[in-house]
């Protein structure tokens, strides 16, 4: 009985999969085609599925930004961008998207470590650096290994050294990978969607306007209480906007 249902959970996995793939494809021709509408509404169908890619946000920016539609443009080249950081496709385009923006703020910089860390580790995601982390770890064996059986004193040597190297890059790629995983966590960042957005001294209604801002504008949230977010420019300026303002990065 659990092999037949791991072998259907298989097949429906093969077939979301398969389906997903001949979206994409659809998507990609309606993009084509300049029928952006349609591109919008198949790739975000994709990300409905649960198939998150680069790929997806990317053409799916593209696809907004073709019909003028500025937060949700940004918002999904951000999300490729978290994806695939350095990206110069993506870069690129985001910069066009953010050009369209009423509101010009700069991109909010991090100080102290995570700004050493965000600027020495750019080439990979959290879990890119996993990945290299299994790589290396798998050469140190291969080479532990190749000294193990090794004969020649020299080879042994060398299998050796080259072997602790591929260990320590692995102990560091995967440390690395979950020093950016948590000041991921830790940090969070929004697109306004909202054509303007009133930013307030308080969490309600009735407290002072201090700024307003508009779609496509990208803030810092700090914190989060009932129906709102308290939000932080990156030139100091603080408030408190409505959640439905805001999509979360």
């Amino acid at each position: 009985m659990k092999k037949l249902i791991y072998l259907l959970l298989m097949l429906f996995g093969l077939s979301g999969m398969a389906q997903n793939e001949e979206a994409f494809e659809k998507a990609n021709s309606a993009y084509a085609d300049g029928d952006y509408e349609e591109a919008v509404e198949l790739y975000n169908q994709i990300l409905e599925n649960g198939e998150a890619s680069v790929a997806v946000h990317y053409n799916l920016g593209n696809s907004y930004y073709k019909l003028n539609r500025i937060a949700p443009s940004i918002y999904h080249y951000e999300k490729a961008l978290k994806m695939k950081p350095g990206d110069q496709d993506v870069v690129n385009n985001l910069q066009f998207a953010r050009n369209m923006a009423i509101d010009v703020i700069e991109e909010p910089r991090e100080e102290g470590f995570s700004q050493f860390l965000d600027s020495t580790t750019q080439l990979f995601s959290p879990s890119g650096w996993g990945w290299v982390a299994i790589f290396c770890m798998l050469l140190f064996v291969a080479f532990f290994l190749a000294y193990y059986f090794s004969r020649k004193t020299l080879f042994k040597r060398m299998f050796f050294i080259t072997g602790m190297i591929f260990l320590l890059l692995g102990i560091t790629s995967a440390v690395i990978g979950n020093l950016k995983q948590n000041l991921l966590e830790n940090r969070s960042f929004a697109i306004v969607f909202s054509e303007e957005a009133d930013v307030r001294s308080e969490p309600n209604v009735r407290s002072d306007e201090v700024f307003l801002l508009h779609e496509g504008a990208k803030v810092k949230v700090t914190e989060d209480f009932q129906g709102w977010y308290e939000i932080e420019l990156p030139n100091g300026s603080q408030g408190w906007i409505e959640k439905s303002a805001l999509r979360l990065l």
